[in-house]
């Protein structure tokens, strides 16, 4: 009998822990919006893991893909011979900061030197006019592919609490480690679309 009594406190304590917990749970579904709107802390939205299917943006493969989408922060790379990996990345602060659309990989820098865009800096007068490679301050890491469009780089990233959030100029930002083997994967010509 005193062994039933006790198997049933633990169940009603469990039960109970368990019930509690829920509601809590329930409500970081539904997390409030900044002004930006987006959520405020951490979500659990399980569609930020979709991922896109190469086929639906481009004719064929080539040289490969890179593929950019900048609300959910994730960066898929199609090889020439179909492997696909992914990537979170750290994208533009606001929409006006990038273009979206197609462009490729024209030029490809290990260790880049940096420079400000004219537009940053008219935002940042006090920002340096060049920042060299391998400098621990330098906001395009140790490789970046350089995109058609005139500024616009898939980079690295010296400050990796970058990475998934609205902090870029314009840029697709990843892990230094990460750019790395896209670098190493990605020949020149590859085609690229942000979306």
């Amino acid at each position: 009998m005193a062994g039933q009594s006790k198997f049933g406190r633990r169940t009603f304590t469990a039960g109970l822990a368990t019930f509690l917990a829920t509601p809590a749970i329930l409500r970081a579904q539904q997390l409030p919006s900044n002004i930006d709107g987006e959520a405020e802390g951490v979500s659990r939205n399980i569609s930020s893991f979709a991922l896109h299917d190469w086929r639906d943006h481009f004719d064929r493969i080539g040289k490969g893909i890179l593929l950019s989408d900048t609300t959910r922060r994730v960066l898929q790379h199609w090889t020439a011979d179909g492997e696909m990996r992914i990537y979170p990345t750290s994208v533009p602060l606001t929409d006006e900061l990038t273009r979206r659309g197609y462009t490729e990989v024209v030029e490809k820098r290990k260790n880049p030197g940096w420079a400000p865009t004219p537009s940053m800096r008219k935002r940042n007068p006090e920002w340096p006019a060049y920042i060299k490679g391998g400098d621990p301050l330098n906001p395009l890491g140790t490789r970046a592919l350089y995109l058609s469009w005139t500024y616009y780089r898939i980079h690295g990233s010296q400050d990796s609490r970058k990475i998934g959030r609205r902090s870029s100029n314009g840029c697709i930002g990843l892990y230094n480690e990460q750019i790395e083997e896209v670098y190493d994967r990605v020949p020149l010509g590859t085609q690229v679309k942000l979306i």
